[in-house]
């Protein structure tokens, strides 16, 4: 055997794109799965509450498309959608402010594939995205993936600085804003009306996109619902509304929906078609079945009243788990909690000593796009009952204190 077959059959083997080698894992995911024993309870993971689920009917939409149309739901079929539920989602969005057509929509396999399309239609590399600072994890994941460049745009209590958008917008040509403006994960905060029509103002003049993500505006248990930003003067050309199936019904469905002008809606579909051809024929047909012959209405009030409750066992126990000079929101709907330590605390490096106490949170710090605040926190109050709720807030000021003792 020649030497120059030898040296061919030894090369090394070519590396990971740029891309993959430079988007780490999702810190959440790694501490679920640090925390995933019996006896933790997990502020960390935004996981709807299981017991909570509506699995009878679930059970019975699935029993009855597969009893009923067997060939049809475990068949290929379009990429746009079943066209029962796109009807029915379009509904849904019709009568919540947002007149919308079924052909308006595309079914996805979780909102977060419709991010992902959005990222492939619409960025090159090099290309900025404004994201809100904190972030939604995933989100920045997407982006790192696409190439883009990501440049965060600062919030306050209330969100979304409408007039740093647009020095950012003026200054780094961005082709694309997303934003989570209801119940925001990681922080909980609500854009006010005031400011979404800024946010739209502000995309219209600059020229931008906005991708408005909202899987968690049918969890509001107090107030008044917000129209979306879509809806508003100089946004409706402009914007790719996402939403999903995970939070309402189940997450283990995998279903979302993107509703995006034509050309950009086409694109997206030419996207999906690479990517998995379609979502879950027989999830999409149960999924429209469940919408067809069940209240989701009725569902989702039962869901609220327990997030309340949730919320009010989380919110209310905060003074006494975390330490003096804390500070903390009371979102009026959603997952999440965000809090703030005194000056000095560092959540990440506190974490080991409170998963020894079988309780845990997400730090705050790999949310940000920019310069992180190392005390902040993410509480999620939605996936523990109250009793439970109270319990780990007993284990965290424990594991605080013991962590807080060690460094002095």
């Amino acid at each position: 055997m020649s030497n120059a077959i030898l040296a061919d059959a030894t090369a090394p083997v070519p590396e990971l794109a740029a891309r993959a080698a430079r988007t780490g894992s999702s810190p959440v995911r790694d501490i679920l799965a640090l925390t995933a024993r019996p006896e933790v309870i997990s502020f960390a993971g935004g996981l709807p509450a299981p017991e909570l689920f509506d699995t009878e009917g679930i059970a019975a939409a699935f029993r009855q498309v597969l009893g009923e149309e067997p060939r049809r739901a475990l068949q290929y079929s379009t990429s746009e959608g079943d066209p029962g539920l796109r009807a029915a989602v379009a509904a849904r969005t019709t009568a919540r402010g947002l007149p919308t057509d079924a052909d308006d929509l595309l079914i996805t396999t979780g909102s977060q594939q419709g991010l992902s399309l959005l990222a492939t239609a619409l960025l090159e590399p090099g290309d900025a995205v404004l994201v809100e600072d904190p972030c939604y994890l995933a989100a920045l994941q997407i982006f790192s993936l696409a190439g883009a460049r990501v440049v965060p745009v600062p919030t306050d209590d209330e969100g979304l600085d409408p007039a740093a958008l647009d020095e950012i917008a003026a200054r780094e040509k961005p082709k694309l804003l997303y934003v989570i403006p209801t119940f925001q994960n990681p922080t909980g905060r609500t854009l006010s009306a005031e400011r979404r029509a800024a946010v739209a103002e502000v995309a219209a003049r600059r020229g931008l996109w906005i991708a408005e993500d909202d899987p968690y505006g049918e969890l509001r248990f107090e107030g008044e619902p917000q129209r979306w930003i879509a809806s508003f003067p100089g946004a409706e050309d402009r914007t790719a509304l996402l939403g999903s199936f995970s939070k309402v019904m189940a997450p283990g469905l995998r279903l979302g929906t993107l509703r995006a002008p034509a050309a950009l809606r086409r694109a997206a579909i030419i996207a999906k078609q690479a990517a998995d051809l379609h979502t879950s024929t027989v999830d999409q047909a149960a999924a429209a079945r469940y919408l067809a012959v069940s209240d989701l209405d009725a569902h989702l009030a039962r869901v609220r009243g327990a997030y309340l409750e949730r919320r009010n066992a989380l919110v209310d126990g905060l003074s006494a788990a975390l330490p003096e000079g804390s500070r903390w929101n009371r979102p009026a709907g959603g997952m999440f909690v965000w809090a703030t330590l005194p000056a000095g605390y560092d959540a990440t490096a506190l974490l080991p000593e409170v998963v020894r106490q079988d309780v845990a949170y997400v730090p705050g710090a790999p949310f940000y796009a920019g310069a992180p605040d190392p005390a902040a926190v993410r509480l999620s109050f939605v996936t523990h009952a109250p009793e439970e709720i109270r319990e780990g807030l007993d284990r965290l000021a424990k594991a605080l204190g013991k962590a807080r003792q060690k460094a002095l």
